[in-house]
This record gives structure tokens, sequence and C-alpha cells, in this order.
């Protein structure tokens, strides 16, 4: 069951099947704000970026704000910036602001829509004025095949300052979108679209089910007198005073309630009850001030089996509070050594029998885990540890590492997956604030390794990775080895081709509905 059934109801009782389209802006739409902004702020950062071409910048985009230039201008001007620069370093850096910035402005209900559509064979297509380097790492992470865009003019692996035309803005969207039905077979009339702009009224008029996500004022106005769906989210963007002070409250909470165990272990004599408080008081109080709440099958394989190694797909700070909420006690665990930096919260990882690794030493990472492997044997208490090592940008499941497999042959326990849906929408990585929010959890069944061997410990690894990527509905991705080898289309004079993206990278200021 879908945490967004009612974003995605109208999608689920659609026909099935290519001949219906699912064409997506970007900008505003899938993504909180605008892309174009990230990597203008990127490339300041970075120093990349004279004062003349910042002054450039900003009078271009003021100019357009301002009704004195069109969209062609605003790129006509953006893409005399870019002349000289080699296409491959903008791809590079495209996929860096993204995985940095742009992955976490992802709203969860575009998301779903995405895979709601997917989900029903439907051809799924992001239709943009920004370019393919500003919307391909995106497109790729939501499995979205067709990207239509305006396209910058490449000569000899590098831009010309030159736009390929017609732009993909306006009426461009238009011929886009019935060039890519045509070759698809594709049914407009049937076909949905969905924006955040007036700016694409042309597209809206177009298809039989037009959609307003988060309109601005005009387009806003327009679809209720339509009568069309209007959809805001707020899962994304700037986040409430409210959202900051819970998120505080949530992670500061550690604190308390690690002193709140200190008198038990004193009374007690049992540290180990000690910890046990701790843990299942900071699950309680924290997803309470989160406002988290977990839809959980296959709970009893949490306790059917201890002791054991518990793994779990790493997508966001929020998988802390979840896991404790899961785990509950008697549990020892895995963390980065740069925590050791700071004394109280080393003090609090000791007390709980966290061990703090070196991610990037795979040798030295193993030798530490020792202690994990006595955990088990010498007190009985399970393990935690992500496979993934550090917190993925998306849902997509990353390569494993092998401690957490050798810390359970070592010890002769059973690996229980933890399969974790969606933390992301609770707190993408690099987003500081928690969303509140509903998280989808499957613990599978127990898989013994009593009799895996060194020689065969791949193999298991690969086919503990398979459930997890069925249980998500994801195929294997392809390495960047693997994309670069791919075919795509060369640009042409027709900016409605769709272009099959294979690569992102770093964009001139250009954004739909900017």
């Amino acid at each position: 069951m879908s945490t967004f059934d009612d974003v995605t109801q109208a999608i689920h009782d659609a026909p099935d099947g290519p001949q219906i389209g699912a064409f997506f802006d970007f900008d505003g739409t899938i993504m909180a704000g605008f892309s174009a902004t990230e990597f203008f702020k990127e490339q300041i950062k970075r120093g990349e970026m004279s004062v003349n071409d910042f002054v450039e910048t900003v009078s271009t985009i003021g100019s357009f704000s301002l009704g004195k230039i069109g969209f062609s201008g605003l790129m006509t001007a953006s893409g005399k910036l870019m002349k000289g620069v080699t296409e491959e370093s903008y791809i590079e850096f495209g996929e860096e602001v993204y995985e940095k910035q742009i992955a976490k402005l992802i709203y969860p209900e575009s998301r779903a829509m995405v895979k709601a559509h997917l989900d029903k064979g439907h051809t799924v297509a992001i239709v943009s004025s920004a370019t393919p380097y500003q919307v391909g790492p995106a497109a790729r992470d939501l499995d979205i095949e067709h990207v239509l865009c305006s396209q910058m003019e490449v000569k000899d692996g590098e831009f010309t300052g030159g736009i390929i035309r017609p732009l993909c803005f306006g009426e461009g969207k238009v011929i886009a979108a019935e060039k890519l039905a045509q070759e698809h077979g594709v049914d407009l009339q049937q076909s949905f679209f969905y924006t955040d702009s007036y700016d694409d009224i042309e597209l809206l008029e177009r298809v039989g089910k037009p959609n307003a996500l988060n309109p601005n004022s005009k387009l806003a106005k327009v679809a209720e007198e339509r009568g069309w769906p209007v959809r805001r989210f707020t899962s994304r963007g700037r986040a409430s005073t409210t959202d900051f002070v819970r998120s505080f409250a949530a992670d500061m909470s550690l604190i308390p309630v690690f002193a709140a165990g200190l008198p038990i272990w004193a009374l007690s004599g049992s540290k180990r009850e000690a910890q046990n408080f701790s843990m299942s008081l900071f699950a309680d109080v924290a997803s309470a001030l989160v406002g988290l709440k977990l839809d959980v099958t296959g709970e009893r394989y949490l306790w059917e089996q201890r002791p054991a190694v518990f793994i779990f797909n790493h997508q966001s700070k929020a998988d802390m509070i979840i896991t404790s909420k899961l785990l509950r006690r008697d549990i020892a665990g895995v963390g980065k050594k740069e925590i050791g930096k700071f004394p109280l919260m080393k003090t609090i990882m000791d007390f709980t029998g966290t061990v703090l690794i070196d991610r990037e030493n795979a040798s030295s990472a193993i030798e530490a885990m020792q202690p994990l492997v006595d955990a088990i044997k010498k007190q009985g208490k399970s393990v935690l540890i992500a496979p993934e090592g550090m917190r993925t940008v998306s849902p997509k499941i990353e390569p494993f590492k092998k401690g957490a497999f050798h810390i359970a042959m070592q010890a002769g326990v059973p690996i229980i997956p933890i399969v974790i849906h969606n933390a992301i929408d609770i707190a993408p990585k690099g987003q500081y604030t928690y969303r509140k929010g509903t998280v989808k959890v499957e613990v599978l069944p127990p898989i013994q390794t009593t009799d895996w061997t060194k020689a065969t410990l791949n193999l298991h690894i690969a086919d503990v990775r398979a459930q997890y990527l069925k249980a998500l509905g994801q195929t294997e991705p392809k390495t960047k080895e693997q994309r670069a080898k791919e075919p795509h289309e060369s640009d042409s004079d027709d900016a409605a081709t769709s272009r099959k993206i294979t690569n992102g990278s770093k964009t001139p200021a250009a954004s739909d509905g900017a």
C-alpha cells in the first residue's frame, strides 16, 4: 500500500498501457524550487563564476523576471556564458549538484506519482524548458526514460554558445509532446500533464488530463475556472518554524534520554537494562516529536530469532529513530568515526555499545567490528548495520559492503533484512528538518548463515541485495561505464526530440516557469 494513495488514485483508475502519456514539468513540479538556482549557487560557492559573469547573469534574470526579455532571450544570454566549456565537465558538475542539492528537493508525492504511472505501463516523460544537464540526473533517479527539454549547441565536445530552436518552452512543449506521442503511439487526449506554471498553458490545453501541481497564482485561477485538479505539496521547500523546533528537539532528545538511563545503571548495576531503557525511550520520544508513524509488515521476524544481524537500507537520518522503534532492546550498532570528534556524542555512543569505524578503510573497518562479534557471542546481543555504508540520496539500493555479512558468519547468527521504503520522505540526505509522515517497513524472513563460506560470500550478498531490489520494486541500476556505452541521440534542429538521458550535468540559468 502506498503512503500517497490520495495523490495517485486518479493514476490507478486510468487504463494501463503505453498509449497513455504522463508528462511532468520539472522545476516546481517534480522538485521544489528551481534547478537553475541550485546550479547558480554552487558555481558561486566554488568560485567558478567571474564578477562580470555574475553581474551579467543577475541582470539577465532580472530582465526576464520583469518581462523585458522572453525565455528565448534568457537562454541566448545563458548560452553565451557557456561558450568554450566542455560538455563533459558540465555532466560531472550536474551529477554533483544533483546529489548535494537537488535530490533532497524532489517531492516524495511527485516521486510516487511517477512510479504509479510507470507501474501502469504509461509512457512517462519530463518536458522541461531547462536543459538535459539539469534534468538528466533526476530523470535517471526516477526511472524516466524520456526527457524533452531545451538544447544547448555542442560541437567537438564544447558548448558553442548557441542554442537549438525551437526551445522547449510554451508552444515548444506542445511540439515536443506531439513528436513523442507520434513516435511512441501516445494518445494525448488520454494523457496527463503536470505543471506548476501558467507558461505551460498550451500543453495543458493539448492533453486530456491537465493537472496543476503547486500552481502559481495565474495557473491556480485558470485551473479553478476550468475544473482542473489542483494539488499543493508541502513536503519539500522551506520548512516552518515548527518543523525546525520539532527536529531540533528530536535530535537533542538523545542527550536527556541517555541521562535518564544512568540512574537505572547506578541503582540496578545493569548497564544493559539502562541501555535498553534509553533506546526504547528515545524511540518513543523522538518519533512522537517528529510525527513519525510506521506501517510494518513481518514484525514477528524482529523477535523470532535473536541474536541476529539486522541490516537496513540507509536513506535518512530518520533511520536511527525507525530502527530504534523497531528493535527496542539488546542491540549494538555501527557509526562513522567522525562522531568521535564530539566528546558528548562519543560518550553516548560508547554507552549504547555503538562501534565507530572508518568506512573508507575496509580492512580496518572489519577489524574494528570484532567487538560486535563478541557482543553477539558473549552477551547475546543483536547487531544493527547498514550494508550500504552511507546514506543514499534516493530510495535506490547501492552496492553492499561485506562487514555485516562477516559479522553474521563469524557469530553464526542469521541475517534479518529490514527494508525501509520511504524514510527519505521524512528527511532526505542533506536536509536538517524532519517532516511528519508514515514510513512503510518490511521485515524479511531470517537468512541462515551457518553454511556460508568466504568463497561463497559474494553470491550470498548478491542474493540478499536481490531481496531488497525485489521488495522495493527496483532493478539493478546501470553503472556509469554502462551508461557511457549506451547510444543517445545527437542534438538536432528540433528540440522536441525525445532524448534518452544517460548523464547529467551543470547548466546555464534556465528553469521551467522561471
